[in-house]
């Protein structure tokens, strides 16, 4: 008994004398050495955690870069593919008719030809009328934006500032053979994404039910699969409704700028009409340009402010009211997005690829949110795999 209270009361100052229990100061180590193993590994397991990210941000860059570089193939390939997928709901229909889907691919194929056939058929005249009226069209313009820029003393703008810088009008069109150069130059890529586009839509809704399948069996569990199918065919619904239904939409406000352009007084109301319907499927920007663009027309052809200023307040006024009120009626909560991030996203594609990019920023909103939305809701109707 006397040996056990010496060994008890030596390990008590022995604890007391550390400041710490024995386990600790075993994990710890006398010599200090086991500390400097542990915060060593902690030091080294932050910088793990950091080239992990470092190496995300380089792969985020560099496909970035990639998407960026090889716009030329990337935009008609990804514009086919969205077309094609809005086509779904419409190719489904014609295979339940017995159409054989080589035939189905063609006609689809052949229809969206018409249509941007048809398109252009009707802008060619307008726009070869303003073509030829362009040299008219800008020293009016400078005529009549001139008093009213004057009028902004900070602005340091009167008419001797164009007439000798290089952008006067006179230096405008002793370079038109440049600009035509350089538009000519631009013609051959355009017309190679065109007949990528059409490939890659005609490949795409032929081999349409072969390349889901492959995609479905490309995931081994069955739980794997059934979210497959049910998120292709989400989106598939997805992009179909918005189309279907914004197009409609979009024709009234098409018609309507027809109506405006032609009771203001502008020339070539057609179209405007059709630049209003094409605009408005691109978010924000294209109400802007279009209501700019209104003012700036309105101003130079009439005389007085308000009356010229007219027909912009007017389709801003009809878009404004067909994006807040019917829009959201006839969508209900289906197409329900941020705006910020729509505008984000615009912003984005619109840097990446131009004009294409900003039409195509919102189906790709869609496509992503779809996904996301499908991921992660916990109830849902499991599709039955086929058989």
């Amino acid at each position: 008994m006397e040996v056990d209270k010496i060994v008890t009361q030596r390990s008590e100052a022995t604890i007391i004398r550390d400041g710490r229990p024995d386990a600790e100061r075993n994990i710890s180590g006398d010599d200090g050495d086991s500390i400097f193993d542990i915060s060593h590994g902690s030091g080294r397991g932050r910088l793990d955690v950091a080239a992990s990210w470092a190496t995300i941000g380089i792969f985020l860059m560099l496909a970035l870069a990639g998407v960026y570089m090889m716009s030329l193939i990337l935009i008609p390939v990804t514009l086919a593919i969205v077309v094609g997928m809005i086509l779904g709901l419409a190719a489904e229909k014609l295979s339940k008719l017995g159409v054989p889907r080589v035939l189905n691919a063609i006609l689809l194929s052949s229809g969206v030809a018409l249509v941007i056939f048809f398109i252009i058929n009707a802008l060619a005249g307008p726009v070869a009328t303003l073509a030829q009226e362009l040299p008219d069209f800008i020293q009016r313009t400078s005529d009549r934006l001139m008093p009213y820029l004057g009028r902004f003393k900070w602005l340091h703008i009167s008419p001797e500032t164009f007439q000798g810088s290089p952008i006067s009008i006179s230096t405008v069109l002793e370079n038109s053979g440049n600009v035509l150069h350089v538009v000519s130059a631009s013609l051959t890529p355009a017309i190679v994404q065109i007949l990528i586009f059409f490939a890659a839509l005609l490949l795409f809704l032929a081999g349409r039910v072969s390349l889901r399948k492959t995609i479905i069996m490309t995931f081994s569990t069955r739980a794997s699969r059934l979210s497959t199918i049910r998120i292709i065919n989400a989106v598939e619904r997805v992009l179909g409704f918005y189309f279907a239904t914004a197009s409609l939409i979009y024709v009234g406000i098409g018609v309507a700028m027809t109506v405006i352009a032609y009771v203001g007084g502008m020339s070539l109301p057609i179209l405007w009409g059709v630049f209003a319907f094409v605009s408005s499927f691109i978010p924000f920007l294209g109400v802007t340009t279009m209501t700019l663009s209104l003012a700036i027309a309105g101003i130079v052809t009439h005389s007085d402010i308000i009356f010229g200023l007219a027909p912009a307040v007017a389709f801003f006024g009809v878009h404004m009211a067909v994006e807040n009120l019917v829009f959201p009626a006839i969508m209900g909560r289906q197409l329900e997005l941020n705006p910020f991030v729509v505008f984000l996203a615009i912003i984005f594609w619109t840097w990446m690829w131009g004009a294409v990019g900003a039409m195509l920023a919102l189906p790709l909103s869609l496509i992503v949110m779809t996904v996301i939305e499908e991921l992660f809701i916990e109830e849902k109707t499991q599709p039955q795999l086929p058989g």
